[in-house]
């Protein structure tokens, strides 16, 4: 009896010990360990989240300069000057003396030099000038060298002389030439660089 007795004990452990071991070979880590995912998504965020980093928005460019460079040579104008100098219209009146090769040049340039300086050309018809400018021209020569005299006068719109610019400007003569035929373009657009540059000046002034 007690044999049998210790017999069916030793059974019943070897039985539970072979349920062990099979149940210890069969079990994987994977069966008890929660599975792990590359990245979690922290609530209230759209993408997953990193630990120990942040992302910096990047700051906005700079907005490029509106302000329009001043010509070569020029003298910066305030910003009252530079409102006058936009507010102004300038109508050019038929120039008086020079011939039209040497005019075209200089008409030329007195546009081109108005719209670097901010001023709109009105038009010879156009009602809405604030100033008009008429000039008169002559030339000298002496032995070489030929001189362009030039006379600027600006007026309102009722006729009344505001302002006189007048100058010259010596040149070698083209060869061969004489008189108007002698003075090169190079030389009527220096005179309307300097015309258009103390208009804006005097205009400036008179803005304060």
């Amino acid at each position: 009896m007690r044999r049998s007795h210790v017999t069916t004990v030793s059974l019943l452990l070897a039985l539970a010990l072979s349920a062990c071991t099979n149940a210890k070979d069969v079990l994987e880590p994977s069966a008890i360990t929660p599975p792990t995912t590359s990245a979690q998504t922290l609530p209230g965020t759209s993408g997953p989240a990193t630990s120990g980093s942040t992302t910096a928005a990047a700051p906005a460019p700079a907005p490029p300069s509106s302000t329009p460079a001043a010509p070569a040579g020029s003298t910066p104008v305030s910003p009252a000057q530079s409102a006058a100098l936009s507010k102004t219209r300038l109508q050019v009146a038929p120039i008086v003396g020079a011939s039209v090769e040497a005019a075209t040049p200089l008409t030329a340039e007195l546009q081109a030099r108005a719209r670097q300086r901010g001023i709109t050309l009105a038009g010879s018809t156009d009602q809405t000038a604030t100033h008009v400018l008429k000039g008169y021209f002559s030339t000298m020569s002496e032995g070489s060298d030929t001189t362009v005299i030039y006379v600027w006068d600006v007026y309102d719109p009722a006729g009344n002389r505001l302002h006189r610019i007048n100058g010259q400007q010596k040149a070698p003569s083209v060869k061969g030439g004489e008189g108007w035929t002698a003075v090169a373009p190079a030389t009527m657009q220096g005179i309307a660089d300097q015309t258009i540059d103390q208009f804006a000046a005097w205009l400036g002034g008179q803005a304060g």
